[in-house]
């Protein structure tokens, strides 16, 4: 009794502080076309784009790169954090072997519908930062690790019960 596994939802954190990038990005690209071969005497043109470059490489780059470098899988299976767009790192949490989920929401989380998920297990812990709809995202995860401890505990049954089972099950 194989159970395949199926993928439940893919997400990342959430987006909306990027839109201070994207106003910071519209600012700058406005402010250099403006002063650009109309700046006052001791200032020069390559000062003017190199600061330009700096801001948003800074402000606008990082935040992206660092939003973009993180994302959650969650499977019938299993949590996946994956983290890293050069160097990828990935980490896994079985709902079979089951964890603990905390959940902590601030006022502007409140406002926005986020919220911040804790999974932690004897192995350390997956923190979901900025998560849409958290109370749906922690309901999904408990009824897949109840179902998933479930279908466990119905195999270990099956395999206790028939003998031909288990000997089938050392040779593979």
């Amino acid at each position: 009794m194989e159970q395949h596994e199926l993928r439940i939802a893919t997400f990342r954190r959430g987006a909306g502080w990027l839109a201070v990038s994207a106003i910071v990005l519209i600012a700058v690209a406005g402010t250099t076309a403006y002063f650009l071969t109309n700046l006052p005497a001791p200032f020069e043109d390559w000062m003017l784009l190199a600061a330009a470059a700096a801001v948003v490489l800074f402000a606008v780059v990082l935040p992206w790169w660092t939003w973009a470098s993180r994302s959650y899988v969650v499977t019938t299976r299993r949590v996946i954090e994956m983290r890293g767009l050069i160097i990828r790192r990935r980490r896994e949490m079985l709902h079979q072997v089951g964890y603990t989920i905390e959940m902590s929401r601030g006022p502007m989380q409140r406002v926005s519908g986020r919220g911040t998920l804790v999974l932690g297990s004897g192995d350390g812990a997956v923190t979901m930062h900025d998560v849409h709809a958290p109370k749906l995202v922690r309901e999904t995860l408990s009824d897949q690790i109840e179902v998933c401890q479930i279908l466990a505990h119905r195999q270990a049954q099956q395999q206790a019960a028939d003998p031909f089972l288990q000997r089938d099950a050392l040779r593979t």
